[in-house]
């Protein structure tokens, strides 16, 4: 480690900010979700395996505020590329998820929404805020059934989206026409009503009604088979990846961040 890097390891430990080997991933005035602190953590073990492995200088300047540098960036690819080892699809496989999951390849797929937009804006306590949000959402799953309607009440009274003068009313939407975190919620899963769980997305938290759900037409796997083994890949990768960066805390000193709570991958 360099003086500079020593330096603030000691500052890091003085303050309790969560760090990795002594760097710290935060600040002070920073107000980080579990979440946020899993990804930090998990790209600041990358870039000192990437050191170890020579990939990158030693003199490379700790992360600003979660932000590495561009050689710093560069470096873990090399490393993903050089370490990761996941499967290749064969056609049986792909054949077999396609099977499985037709109707997440389904052409025209659309569902009709409302939501409660609880959003991040800057200074917002996020443990506080996705508090009103869980409470919101037990609420509403607790409705009865014939229950008078209670959810447009509280998009009105509660919600941060424009769409709270119209209880939350979002229309039919496609997954190409929402934010793609909100889109692979709500498309997904199947259900029909409000959703089990929050909706996270850059704009915050949401709690979320599937009215209806128009299933669109569902191609024949020839003509999504290259789609199929794309999503195939993509898992392979995320699996792979959450491995070695679970290898990689496992002999690593972190302070402030718990990465065995993760069940996404670590680094986005």
């Amino acid at each position: 480690m360099t003086a500079e890097s020593i330096a603030l390891a000691e500052q890091a430990a003085a303050l309790g900010v969560p760090s990795v080997e002594g760097v710290p991933i935060g600040a002070l005035d920073e107000t980080l979700t579990a979440e946020d602190l899993r990804s930090r953590a998990g790209v600041e073990l990358l870039r000192q395996a990437a050191m170890r492995a020579g990939l990158l200088a030693q003199d490379d300047p700790a992360p600003t505020r979660g932000v590495i540098t561009e050689a710093a960036a560069n470096a873990i690819d090399a490393l993903l590329e050089r370490e990761l080892v996941r499967p290749v699809a064969d056609d049986l496989t792909c054949r077999r998820f396609h099977a499985a999951n037709a109707t997440r390849y389904a052409v025209g797929e659309r569902a009709r929404l409302r939501h409660v937009l609880f959003a991040l804006t800057p200074g917002v306590n996020v443990d506080a805020l996705r508090s009103r949000a869980e409470a919101c959402l037990l609420d509403l799953r607790a409705r009865t059934h014939g229950e008078v309607d209670r959810f447009a009440p509280a998009a009105a009274r509660l919600s941060n989206c424009p769409s709270a003068q119209d209880g939350g009313q979002l229309g039919w939407l496609t997954a190409a026409e929402c934010a793609p975190e909100f889109g692979s919620e709500v498309f997904g899963h199947p259900e029909v009503g409000v959703l089990p769980r929050l909706v996270r997305s850059r704009f915050g938290f949401h709690v979320v009604e599937v009215l209806e759900r128009d299933a669109g037409a569902v191609p024949p796997y020839e003509a999504v088979k290259d789609a199929v083994r794309q999503t195939l890949d993509r898992q392979a990768f995320a699996t792979a990846l959450r491995q070695y960066v679970q290898l990689l805390a496992g002999q690593a000193r972190l302070e402030g961040v718990d990465l065995a709570a993760a069940d996404t991958p670590l680094v986005q």
